[in-house]
Order: structure tokens, then sequence, then C-alpha cells
């Protein structure tokens, strides 16, 4: 076989993704997702140094599906994140590289997260909205 036609390693029709890697992968993007997000606090700083007719069209709009479902998204991410970097702590002081503690704590990662973000939306939902 010549150089040029051999499989990549590993050949991608034949890896099967594993929870480590989705993690990692999903680690990295809730970090860009948490930077990206980061402009919306910067719009909802701006609009409201801007006015009361700027920040109310911005409320609009965060008020909207789409906005809220941009928020939700940010929301379980900043949770991720911060869950996946506690956990990445461990590992960079030498503990939890076992297999059976690394997917305990990659799925106690992840409901933790989801519970997070549940708890903090139902929250500011239905225990404390706030009146503007």
């Amino acid at each position: 076989m010549s150089p040029d036609r051999r499989p990549l390693s590993p050949h991608i029709q034949i890896y099967r993704p594993q929870l480590t890697s989705v993690l990692s992968i999903t680690h990295r993007l809730t970090g860009v997702a948490l930077g990206v997000g980061s402009i919306i606090i910067v719009a909802w700083l701006v609009t409201g140094a801007a006015g009361q007719s700027a920040y109310q069209q911005f409320l609009g709009i965060l008020r909207s599906w789409i906005g809220l479902a941009l928020l939700f998204g940010w929301t379980f991410s900043m949770f991720f994140h911060l869950c996946n970097g506690v956990r990445h702590l461990f590992w960079d002081a030498g503990r939890g590289f076992d297999l059976r503690t690394i997917y305990a704590s990659g799925w106690a990662v992840i409901a933790t997260s989801v519970i997070l973000t549940i708890v903090l939306w139902t929250i500011g939902l239905f225990i404390a909205p706030v009146r503007l």
C-alpha cells in the first residue's frame, strides 16, 4: 500500500467516541460558548448605559424564546465548564486517574451540571422572579 493511501489513525469509520473524549470536546466547546456569551453581558451593560429604551429593547430580546434558549445554554455551559474544571483540578493533583473514577467523575460532571442549571432556572423563573 502506498503512503498516500494509508488509512487515518484512528480511522473515523471504526472509532467510537468515549465518554472521556466527548467530555473533553464539550469542555472546549463550553469554553468557547462562555467567551461568546460574555458578549451578552457586555451588550446588557452597554444598553443599560445607553438608556431606558435601549435597555427595554435588549430585555425584550432576552425574554424571547430564542433569548431564553441562549441564556439556558449559556448557563449550562457555565456549570459544565465549572464542574469539569474542578474535575481537572483533581487530576492536576494526581487524583482520580483510575478508569472507574474517570467514568464516575465524568457522569457526575454531567449530572451536576444539569441539576445546577435546572435549580438556577427554577429559582429564577418561579421562586424569585425579577420584576423590571
